[in-house]
């Protein structure tokens, strides 16, 4: 569970407000006014979070990257991966063959 408590308290115990969210793995929220303004996380936490946003980042980009094929195809189909791949090595051979 987080622990909550107040800027002058965090600041006062800093130190041992780093050494619990490091150790604990115990996030802290830190509030001013009987608000709460920031969170205090472990690094390893931190870095967890951004790769989470990174991978969710990059899955939001594939999936626009889809729906613009989609809709640039339109009713046709796109050629299967292993005819693509029979048509390179066609071409390589040629190429390679032309070489000698």
């Amino acid at each position: 569970m987080e622990r909550v408590v107040s800027a002058t308290e965090a600041r006062i115990r800093f130190g041992e407000l780093m050494r619990r969210v490091v150790e604990e793995q115990e996030p802290v929220v830190v509030e001013r006014g009987g608000k709460p303004h920031v969170v205090v996380i472990s690094i390893a936490e931190y870095e967890r979070l951004r790769a989470d946003q990174q991978r969710k980042n990059w899955k939001e980009l594939a999936q626009q990257a889809r729906e613009q094929i989609r809709a640039e195809l339109g009713e046709r189909r796109l050629t299967p991966p292993e005819e693509v791949i029979r048509q390179m090595r066609e071409e390589r051979d040629a190429q390679l063959t032309g070489l000698r």
